[in-house]
């Protein structure tokens, strides 16, 4: 049985807990039992964009290593998406491995690497465009969706406050921002801060959170 490496591409750090890498795995090793192939290691580029060139991809450059060590010269990937979706990276990608030796075969068998048939290449460079395309209409309409939920709320998305993280870290910093009601004084934004690691709310280093923290904590 020949030997090979498989090639995992999730784009986004929101999809690498899904079922985009379980799903692309499957497809790539049942293409490899199908064809009497013995896929000897797996590499990911988690939340990596499909237009990064592979030159810039960590899990891609690993596999070039690997294959060079061992002598491997076939690479496994579900679909060309996975290996690109621009078509300057998917073509200067290709022109890359070719000249290594190194062909790309997706689960469906196609060879991407192959430019001896120029109707195999035309239909690689469409798909690769194709895959641009539908990329590029997906990050609009998100887009979109976005703007929709911004100019009905007047926000979306971003760093959530305080008070949505930490809801009870909120009310005693507000508790302890009141003043004394016999005084009349309040306590500093220092004193608030050395009393809220007092009852154990911390920041996230474990430190007690700044005076400009508490005071958007009252904002």
């Amino acid at each position: 049985m020949s030997n090979a490496l498989a090639y995992l591409r999730t784009s986004s750090a929101s999809n690498t807990d899904g079922d985009s890498p379980h799903r692309q795995n499957d497809a790539v090793m049942r293409y490899a039992i199908a064809s009497g192939l013995t896929v000897v290691a797996c590499y990911w580029d988690a939340a990596v964009s499909g237009t990064d060139p592979i030159e810039t991809r960590v899990g891609f450059q690993a596999m070039l290593e690997q294959a060079k060590a061992d002598g491997i010269h076939l690479i496994l990937v579900e679909d060309e998406s996975r290996f690109a979706r621009d078509l300057m990276a998917q073509e200067l990608g290709i022109v890359s491995l070719a000249n290594r030796g190194i062909r790309v075969v997706t689960s469906g068998g196609s060879v991407m690497t192959d430019s001896t048939d120029p109707t195999k290449v035309m239909m690689r460079q469409i798909a690769g465009a194709f895959s641009q395309y539908e990329k590029a209409k997906l990050v609009l309409k998100l887009k979109v969706a976005r703007d929709r939920v911004k100019a009905v709320s007047g926000k979306c998305e971003g760093r959530k406050s305080h008070a949505e993280r930490n809801p009870d870290l909120v009310r005693q910093a507000k508790r302890l921002a009141r003043k004394n009601p016999k005084t009349g004084t309040a306590r500093s934004l220092r004193q608030i801060s050395a009393e809220l690691a007092a009852l154990g709310y911390l920041s996230s280093t474990g430190r007690p959170y700044t005076p400009q923290s508490v005071k958007n904590m009252l904002g």
